[in-house]
């Protein structure tokens, strides 16, 4: 889970792409980048560890020159977080001049990696998958190339060949010097993309692609359509939109966990409403915890802001129990669940959060949050509402147990690490030290999200080991356990 934004302007875009990333900071927190280019083809670039806020100085953005550039935020699934080096964008010399952001994980880096020394003689400096990723794009790229030009037929051959090579999942955007912008998803449409436009006073058009679709409306671009899995969109310097399918037998299966926590509501997926879907998950987890919780162990419902607050609106309603606020947010805090290491994580919830007693005193509390995965933060917030004088806890999430590794760009590569792995749900109840643990079922998170939409099926590999590329086996999983930290 990454956050990416390309644009192509009339005018410099460092601002806009700045901005951009200020609206995906909640997609990663451990470093951010922007690099723009002149039509001249002159490529410029600043990247660091931290957030977007404290990272970009005016000396840097007045170096960010031109009228077409990307940026990242980056949680790190792949490498290592602390490594500013492995910060994107990432860049190559040849050919053109390349510069790339990726969200997603690449399944089949041990394969690619040996491909690149032994027959594509080029060298890698990272463990970073989107390094990766760059250099089979520059690779094909050159290999497409006939004649000094670049024109589209050929970027699209090139990224038909990164199809054929590359597997898991990959939203990128990348800035070809002195030709355009390219951007493309893989042939599953595992993480998000979605291009918008704008006219300018002059008449041409402006193009921005990104992650989530609060980027287009907070700069006023129109809404064109998600970018469609296995498709490619180029953008030229002049701003002409090129597009074609780049892949064989693409089909549509977005991340479930997009909708459970990582999007922001406020955003639409894949024509999804982020907003909407979670409040059908409230809706059909109080079917679920009126079948399992008697009435009287449930006096108020609490979320756990700010992600799950829809579902507890939801379900408060429908169980016809009070709605309150009984935690209050630090909003300087990061997102605990993207931050690396269970200690940092577990000290993080409580400078993030706070119980307000008033609210917990003698009262049989039903505490909402939209997923439980590692319970370190679960367990802290109960044992706050136990510490703030409720009487007793139920525990409920919006999502399904977690059961197994997410491999697609979410940080969970060990099954050992979550809670529900090998566990009966009395037992995650008392490993967490809740009264009462009510889940989600699979198939009722399947259906609040697709409710009302052409979407048919989803990537639900964390709840039940449903790998949809196919191609990730045991001894995969074995290996990423081995070899990946949280």
């Amino acid at each position: 889970m990454c956050g990416i934004v390309g644009m192509v302007g009339r005018g410099s875009v460092n601002q806009e792409i700045y901005d951009s990333l200020l609206l995906l900071q909640h997609r990663g927190q451990d470093s951010t980048g922007i690099s723009t280019a002149e039509r001249s083809g002159v490529v410029h670039m600043h990247k660091v560890k931290g957030q977007v806020r404290e990272s970009f100085r005016t000396r840097d953005m007045r170096a960010l020159l031109g009228e077409i550039g990307l940026g990242h935020v980056r949680y790190a699934t792949k490498g290592t977080a602390s490594n500013e080096e492995e910060a994107q964008p990432f860049y190559v010399n040849a050919p053109y001049g390349i510069v790339l952001v990726h969200n997603g994980n690449l399944t089949n880096t041990r394969e690619l990696t040996q491909e690149l020394f032994t027959k594509d003689r080029r060298h890698l400096n990272t463990s970073s998958d989107t390094e990766l990723l760059v250099n089979v794009l520059a690779n094909e790229l050159q290999s497409s190339i006939s004649g000094l030009e670049l024109d589209p037929d050929q970027v699209f051959h090139a990224v038909s060949r990164v199809h054929e090579r590359v597997e898991g999942s990959y939203a990128a955007i990348a800035l070809i010097a002195g030709y355009g912008l390219l951007a493309f998803r893989d042939p599953f449409g595992i993480r998000p993309l979605i291009l918008g436009t704008r006219k300018h006073e002059d008449g041409h058009y402006e193009w921005v692609v990104t992650s989530e679709s609060l980027v287009l409306e907070n700069g006023e671009f129109e809404v064109v359509r998600d970018v469609e899995p296995g498709e490619a969109v180029f953008i030229d310097l002049e701003g002409k939109l090129h597009t074609r399918q780049c892949a064989t037998g693409a089909q549509l299966v977005p991340c479930s966990f997009e909708y459970v926590y990582l999007a922001r509501p406020d955003s639409v997926m894949n024509g999804i409403s982020v907003y909407e879907a979670r409040l059908r998950m409230g809706d059909r987890l109080a079917d679920t915890i009126a079948k399992y919780t008697p009435r009287e162990a449930i006096d108020v419902v609490m979320p756990i802001p700010d992600s799950s607050r829809p579902a507890a609106m939801q379900v408060a309603r429908k169980l016809g129990v009070e709605y309150r606020e009984g935690f209050y947010k630090n909003r300087y805090v990061g997102r605990t669940f993207i931050m690396p290491g269970q200690a940092v994580r577990k000290k993080s919830v409580r400078q993030k959060l706070n119980a307000m007693s008033s609210e917990f005193k003698g009262k049989n509390v039903l505490l909402i949050d939209d997923s439980i995965v590692r319970g370190t933060t679960s367990k802290e917030i109960i044992q706050m509402a136990r510490d703030a004088g409720a009487k007793s806890v139920t525990f409920a999430s919006a999502a399904p147990p977690v059961r197994f590794p997410h491999v697609y760009g979410i940080n969970m590569p060990s099954r050992h690490e979550l809670v529900a792995h090998g566990r009966t749900i009395p037992e995650i109840a008392e490993e967490l030290g809740a009264d009462f643990v009510v889940y989600q079922e699979v198939e009722d998170l399947k259906a609040a999200i697709l409710e009302g939409s052409d979407v048919e099926d989803l990537d639900m590999s964390c709840f039940d080991g449903r790998y949809i590329t196919g191609t990730v086996t045991d001894e995969y999983l074995a290996w990423v356990e081995g070899s990946q930290e949280s």
